[in-house]
């Protein structure tokens, strides 16, 4: 059963946190878990994991595409290993290796990437991920997820666990919007309907999730009622849930801190011009690089907040009324 919090507000702990008590619970369990990183366990916060299972534990040094290529082989003797770097060097310079030894060798290799787009802040454009969901969506077999909050985190990561095969999860490091209240439980695959309405549809995911509920609150105010979807599985993407949505509400509006190129807004696409064409509007990074500064300066800077948002569902609305309108007179 999901249930939404009564307030959006920050989370109490940082998402990192989470990620490593996750993984010492799933340890606990399992003797199989590993938990592998780039020399970055201080800045992801497993160095606690570490002192729990040291011999679960491997630090491969600066050297991702290596670590690719270990895990691979750990998996392909048994073990469940999850490897973390910031979210371009796990997907931009260890493409190949999880390319070759992990997906095409249909291994068991739990990748994650954190900082995802604006998340990275300070670390500057060259460590701001903008296309790592792309590269990994284009991989045969890889399952890509985005978690939104801590709760969420937790439902998936032990679905990563328990389910064989490749794969990719995006994470925030540090402080993330709670969304959800503790108990829910999430499938992978399957998105979760956040608020309905009839007027258009906001397919959102991680960070953009809280701006869509934020847009939908302010757009209601001015009698217009958007549908709120999280779509926090990118790979495989929930078809029937976009369906129903185009359908019922004859305008979408996706909401993604990535490259919409080769992102969420293409994945809804792909499906929506598929089974059921209706205007569409992409709010997200517009096929450019990242940049130094902090996080409410990058929103702005990259136009991922909610009056971005209320900006593209009027014009999604407003495209969808041509339509009808064109229909009549035919």
């Amino acid at each position: 059963m999901i249930k939404t919090a009564d307030k959006i507000c920050p989370e109490s702990v940082e998402m990192r946190k989470a990620f490593c008590e996750s993984l010492i619970e799933l340890a606990g369990e399992d003797e199989n878990v590993i938990v592998m990183d780039g020399d970055l366990m201080g800045a992801m916060g497993t160095k606690p994991f570490a002192d729990e299972y040291p011999d679960q534990t491997l630090d491969c040094g600066i050297q991702e595409a290596n670590a690719v290529g270990v895990a691979a082989g750990m998996s392909a003797v048994g073990k469940i290993p999850f490897v973390h770097s910031f979210g371009p060097f796990i997907s931009r310079r260890a493409c190949d290796q999880v390319f070759m030894s992990g997906a095409y060798a249909r291994l068991n290799v739990k990748l994650v990437g954190s900082d995802p787009g604006i998340t990275a802040q300070i670390n500057g454009g060259t460590h701001m991920p903008f296309e790592d969901m792309g590269i990994m969506r284009g991989i045969p077999q890889m399952t890509i997820v985005e978690p939104t909050d801590i709760t969420m985190l937790r439902s998936v990561m032990r679905q990563m666990k328990e389910n064989y095969g490749m794969f990719y999860m995006r994470l925030v490091r540090k402080t993330c919007m709670k969304i959800y209240e503790e108990g829910s439980e999430f499938e992978i695959g399957k998105a979760v309907v956040l608020r309905d309405g009839r007027d258009a549809s906001v397919i959102a995911s991680g960070y953009c999730v809280a701006q869509a509920l934020k847009a939908a609150e302010e757009l209601e105010r001015e009698g217009v009622y958007i549908r709120v979807i999280d779509m926090f599985t990118w790979k495989p993407v929930d078809e029937e849930t976009i369906v129903k949505a185009a359908k019922e509400t004859g305008a979408i509006v996706t909401a993604e801190n990535h490259n919409v190129i080769n992102g969420l807004g293409s994945a809804v696409a792909e499906t929506v011009v598929k089974h059921s064409p209706v205007p569409m509007e992409m709010i997200g990074v517009q096929d450019q690089f990242g940049e130094v500064g902090n996080l409410d300066y990058l929103a702005g800077r990259f136009g991922l907040k909610a009056e971005n948002i209320i900006e593209a569902v009027k014009k999604a609305i407003k495209r969808k009324i041509a339509v009808q309108r064109k229909r009549v007179k035919t």
